[in-house]
């Protein structure tokens, strides 16, 4: 039996993802404002913004001590590469006097609740998630890729929810929370999922049922528009873009546009594919998630269960058979070198790197060790 035909919200809603110029990559990191001297969460991103204020680059998030570097669509991310060294640059020195950046997925010794910034739609969060809210003082690094046909874009999203865990793994950097070693290779997924519409997220079989879900979103009120759809990755209506948001915000700019490489050229071989026919279908939910699990615990350093066949291996594997997976396509694209500089995430894991320089100062010397990354 032919599906029934699209109503015009959910026609407009496929048609958005139509594009003239694919496979353009964007990327955006959320980053934290620190106190000068005590290099505590610094609550006053705002005020560097009104330094900026017709800088479309620099924007306002949830949290008052965050900032969000917002780039333009580029043909590659080595294209990104100096827009983002530059883009931190500026933002820095704009800071100059109220406070330093940084990057990472959360703060290591910051108090768990913090100040978020005012606005309708904040106070509505702050109003339905009460403390929750305040304990949303989490840092991600966010990578758009336009695929040119709807219903390619679909089948993509649909099929990268499986690989998230492995850019998760990846980009883990951010196991010091309040102070102590949590024991994670990142902290911030846990706190993350405090939230609801966290995590892997649902696989849909059509346009149709998307446009279903964002609609009851805003009829029963539990969520009023697509920009509450808080899952590692989702299809973004406004973009009209397949959006992975998995990764932590990375401590420097190589690792940032090594960590995007992987994303773009992933979403680009699974639209290949996909455009040759090949059917890639959507791997339960549940089995995605025992691997975030691993990667947020261990990182690189814990294991990858296929979510189809079962069968088992190490991360760090897994992920070097990943890149070579991406190697031709990344050639493709233009960005082989800074998909293979990728390799080193795995052999040095960066939450290990973080630990390292805790050793003999603790969670202090972290704040101090990701100031000096920022800009290096």
């Amino acid at each position: 039996m032919a599906a029934p035909p699209l109503t015009a919200e959910q026609d407009a809603l496929r048609a958005a993802f139509a594009h003239d110029h694919p496979l353009t990559v964007g990327i955006e990191e959320e980053l934290m404002l620190l106190h000068p001297e005590t290099l505590d969460l610094e609550p006053r991103a705002l005020d560097v913004l009104a330094l900026r204020p017709d800088d479309v680059r620099f924007k306002r998030e949830l949290p008052a001590a965050q900032l969000e570097i917002a780039l333009p669509p580029a043909d590659t991310v080595g294209e990104l590469a100096p827009l983002l060294r530059d883009a931190r640059l500026e933002l820095a020195r704009a800071a100059a006097g109220i406070g330093v950046l940084a990057g990472a997925g959360i703060h290591p010794f910051a108090r768990a609740e913090g100040t978020l910034n005012a606005g309708a739609r904040y106070d509505a969060i702050a109003r339905e998630f009460a403390s929750v809210a305040r304990r949303q003082l989490v840092y991600g690094l966010h990578v758009h890729v336009a695929v040119d046909d709807p219903d390619i874009a679909l089948s993509v999203y649909n099929a990268l929810r499986e690989d998230l865990p492995a850019l998760a793994a990846l980009g883990a950097g951010s196991p010091f929370y309040e102070g102590r070693d949590s024991g994670l290779a990142s902290a911030r997924p846990m706190v993350c999922d405090l939230l609801p519409r966290q995590g892997v997220p649902p696989a849909f079989a059509s346009w149709a049922e998307l446009a279903d879900a964002f609609a009851w979103g805003r009829s029963t009120g539990a969520f009023p528009d697509a920009s509450q759809w808080w899952w590692e990755a989702r299809l973004h209506p406004l973009h009209g873009t397949v959006e992975i948001r998995v990764p932590d915000t990375q401590a420097t700019v190589a690792d940032t546009i090594a960590i995007a490489t992987v994303a773009h050229a992933l979403v680009a071989e699974l639209a290949a594919r996909a455009q040759a026919g090949e059917e890639l279908g959507a791997a339960p939910s549940w089995r995605i998630a025992e691997n975030r699990w691993s990667a947020c615990r261990h990182g690189v350093a814990g294991r990858w269960h296929d979510a189809r066949s079962g069968r088992s291996e190490p991360m760090g594997d897994h992920l070097h058979a990943l890149l070579d997976r991406l190697a031709p396509t990344a050639r493709e694209l233009g960005c082989a070198e800074a998909l293979e500089s990728a390799r080193d995430l795995v052999e040095q894991p960066r939450a290990e790197r973080v630990r390292a320089v805790a050793a003999d100062a603790g969670a202090p010397a972290v704040a101090a060790w990701l100031v000096s990354e920022f800009l290096g």
